[in-house]
């Protein structure tokens, strides 16, 4: 069977959001130390600290904007632990995650500079679970107040005289759970109180993004956008990709097809809580102001065998990357009401786009989707028609394909598409209306083994390929997609 598909190349349907592909920073196992930070004495080449290794492969990404510092360490993070000259800063227990020594070598301003070597807008987590109005307040100030004042004295003497610019702004973060686990009226009341005090200074304009709903509760967005929506600019989301269960979770390596089918299952599930989300948010905001953040998403699965449980450092297979694949789609597909997306996370962490051990480095799967699909950034929607085929296993039947299309501003058409199947081919006849495509080219990410992933030892088993399985016609582009498979298309 062939499946059909329609891309209406003249009737856009709405930008995608750059900061779709955002990216999340969390003091958590080895993300930022080691995998970001390794201090200007270390032999690891650096810049000011951070690795250039990483910096490197994170430029080539265009990522747009990061998230930080948290996740669950934002709201017992206190940011005046972590200014000043390095060995002066306060060291702490990370609860959270590990409880390793957390010693605050890297704060605000190593942030800001990252940011700065990454070329992407910083979006800062604020503490509302154990911090206080004041030390939410004052920390705005000294991030961006440029005039006479405590705090940005204060950045003055800590080597700052200029304020940086700061767009993104969450007040607090999974306050539902390890963020003070409240009442969604609670928090929406604190919410309210919180955000009027974190102020606009000068030019600087924020956009506040209240923490929002767990995976699928849906009574929570419901009290925040009733409560609370006239005061926020965005809402988040977090819904992780977990075959089994919380409390059973699976390990990254050594799945079998039925794990793989559960794994895509969940990951389509993604276009459900975004579509009844938003149907709740157009209640409240049906202009469409608030966007819909989805600042944690990705797989969640065991830690590595012989590694701290705590750092939730976890290997990063061919599965992954049909997972990033089939989010990425599903968040372009929803752009009217998604702003913004970080995946969980950067560095070493869950679904991480990179791994490091030392002084090596290795791309994953996950990384090698990202740079497919970057081309979409900031293009403008295309309407998508087809019928996709089954893919079934046992009683239990879920699509075949993910699509999504756009086009950019020179007219070149992109095509990213996966096929889900563990098994079986995919034949894609594509019809594009509205203008004429003469050329066709396009990357393939896939391999016959799917938990093949890159070690250290061998970095490029899994790495895109170009594409020879498409061929233009009269206007009419067919494809053959193997099983497991993400391949972005270009025609022009």
């Amino acid at each position: 069977m062939t499946a059909k598909l329609r891309i209406l190349s003249d009737a856009p349907k709405s930008k995608i959001n750059k900061n779709i592909y955002g990216h999340f920073a969390e003091h958590l196992g080895r993300c930022i130390y080691e995998g970001i930070w390794v201090g200007e004495d270390s032999p690891i080449p650096n810049t000011d600290g951070i690795r250039n290794d990483v910096i490197a492969a994170l430029r080539k990404l265009d990522i747009p904007v990061l998230r930080w510092p948290g996740g669950c360490f934002a709201d017992e993070y206190h940011w005046k632990d972590g200014i000043g000259k390095p060995e002066t800063r306060k060291r702490m227990i990370n609860t959270h995650w590990g409880g390793v020594v957390e010693n605050n070598h890297f704060g605000t301003h190593e942030f800001f500079r990252l940011c700065e070597l990454l070329e992407c807008e910083p979006y800062i987590c604020g503490n509302v679970g154990s911090g206080t109005v004041q030390e939410m307040s004052e920390w705005v100030e000294y991030m961006t107040f440029d005039g006479e004042s405590p705090m940005a004295g204060l950045r003055a003497g800590n080597g700052r005289e200029q304020p940086w610019t700061l767009k993104y702004f969450g007040v607090g973060n999974e306050n539902w759970g390890c963020g003070g686990n409240m009442r969604p009226e609670y928090y929406a009341d604190l919410y309210r109180r919180y955000q009027t005090y974190a102020r606009n200074y000068g030019d600087n304009k924020l956009y506040k993004i209240a923490g929002g709903a767990n995976v699928d509760d849906y009574n929570w967005t419901e009290v925040l956008m009733r409560e609370a929506g006239q005061f926020m600019d965005g809402l988040s989301l977090h819904s992780y990709t977990i075959p089994g269960s919380w409390e059973e979770k699976r390990f990254a390596l050594g799945f079998d097809n039925g794990e793989w089918f559960e794994t895509m299952k969940k990951s389509l599930h993604m276009n459900e809580l975004i579509t009844r989300h938003s149907n709740i948010m157009d209640k409240y905001d049906p202009e469409r102001r608030v966007g819909l953040i989805i600042d944690e998403w990705g797989t969640w699965f065991l830690s590595e065998p012989g590694t701290n449980p705590g750092f939730l450092y976890q290997q990063n297979t061919l599965r992954d990357a049909l997972v990033a694949g089939i989010h990425l789609n599903i968040f372009q597909n929803h752009s009217k009401r998604v702003q913004m997306a970080n995946i969980a996370q950067m560095v070493n962490v869950l679904q991480a786009l990179i791994l490091t051990e030392g002084d090596k480095l290795l791309l994953t799967p996950t990384y090698h989707v990202f740079d497919m699909y970057k081309v979409h950034q900031d293009n403008e929607l295309l309407e998508v028609s087809f019928e996709s085929p089954v893919y079934s296993m046992g009683e239990e039947s879920i699509p075949q394909l993910s699509v999504s299309a756009s086009r950019d501003a020179s007219g070149k058409v992109y095509v990213s598409i996966c096929n889900i199947s563990h098994a079986d081919n995919a034949a894609l006849s594509i019809e594009l209306v509205g203008t004429s495509a003469r050329t066709i080219n396009g990357q393939i990410l896939t391999h016959s083994d799917l938990n093949a992933h890159n070690t250290f030892e061998t970095p490029a088993t899994v790495a895109p390929a170009v594409f020879e399985g498409a061929s233009l016609k009269n206007g009419v582009l067919d494809c053959q997609l193997p099983p497991a498979s993400v391949v972005v298309l270009t025609l022009e």
